[in-house]
């Protein structure tokens, strides 16, 4: 019994927060339902995005009917690579990662072959809205393959890591990447296996990472380390990640990049309910970094300059540990 007061009362030191705690206080308050398709919605998003100047990986198709799958191969033809997602997808579901070609056969990113009818299949499933929140029918975005920027070439296992940057009424509180393992299939999603890795809001330095339960320093699959890594761009990130509070119109949402080695840091999404496994990877609850900001907001003095929120959580958000 003294163990789990213990333990009680650790997670309260550090601010740890839970799902209801969530829901109740920051993402029922602060995001207004009538905001919720500019981010439930992928193109919406890369659309809301491109009007605001912020880069997105190239949209190629967009895929809506049945009818139109079987085109998609002639407006493919000259691309060796892309990805196919669904449009209200969660949780990487339903996102098909094209690396080549061979022949009239796809390659995906785990090297294995596709026929043009298990692509179509594929596509059908998620036109009907098998992938997609709620199982409603969809419509499927065809886009830009990233090309992850060199850093991460030891650090990430047949797939694209993505940084995600939670921030509360436009400012960044909490950060981390996330880095595709063998088990979660090249694919950068916490419970399919993915690793998240917390990153220090002030450096952009990586400090240690959660996969599943585990606390680890190195990739399972590289065998290295995934601490001390200075991720490219952070300063550009951090105002990007900013400015999506006034894109998306809420206050409480998280925002993934991805880091591609030409084109640098892109949009990938935005969640308005971003999971909470981001506090366990940076040692860190969010609790006592949102109370910071809902103090600014009490007392009056929340900025509407991004540089200046940015800022504001260099200050105040180290990650300590």
């Amino acid at each position: 019994m003294y163990g789990l007061f213990r333990t009680a009362r650790r997670l309260r030191e550090i601010g740890l927060i839970g799902i209801g705690e969530r829901n109740a206080n920051y993402v029922l308050r602060y995001n207004q339902r009538k905001f919720y398709p500019r981010v439930d919605d992928k193109l919406i998003t890369k659309q809301l995005a491109i009007q605001a100047g912020l880069p997105v990986p190239e949209l190629y198709a967009v895929v809506r009917a049945e009818h139109e799958i079987a085109r998609l191969h002639e407006t493919l033809a000259a691309r060796e690579q892309f990805v196919v997602k669904p449009a209200h997808g969660s949780g990487g579901d339903g996102i098909l990662v094209i690396s080549g070609r061979r022949g009239d056969k796809y390659r995906r990113s785990n090297g294995q072959l596709m026929t043009r009818e298990e692509f179509n299949h594929h596509l059908s499933n998620g036109l009907s809205g098998l992938f997609s929140l709620g199982g409603q029918p969809d419509h499927l975005l065809v886009e830009y393959c990233v090309q992850f920027d060199p850093i991460f070439d030891q650090v990430s296992f047949r797939g694209v890591p993505d940084v995600r940057i939670i921030v509360f009424m436009g400012y960044p509180v909490m950060a981390m990447i996330r880095l595709p393992t063998r088990m979660s299939d090249g694919k950068a999603n916490l419970h399919q296996g993915a690793i998240g890795v917390g990153i220090d809001i002030p450096t952009g330095i990586t400090r240690r990472g959660v996969w599943g339960t585990e606390i680890v320093r190195e990739h399972p699959d590289t065998e290295h380390s995934i601490v001390g890594l200075r991720i490219p761009h952070w300063d550009a990130l951090l105002e990007m990640a900013s400015r999506c509070h006034e894109l998306s119109g809420l206050g409480y949402i998280g925002v993934d990049f991805v880091l591609d080695r030409n084109l640098g840091p892109m949009i990938l999404e935005l969640n308005a309910r971003p999971g909470l496994a981001i506090q366990i990877a940076n040692g860190n609850g969010l609790g006592h970094r949102l109370a910071k900001v809902e103090a600014l907001i009490e007392s009056g003095r929340l900025s509407k300059d991004p540089g200046e929120r940015v800022e504001f959580a260099r200050q105040n958000f180290p990650t300590l540990g």
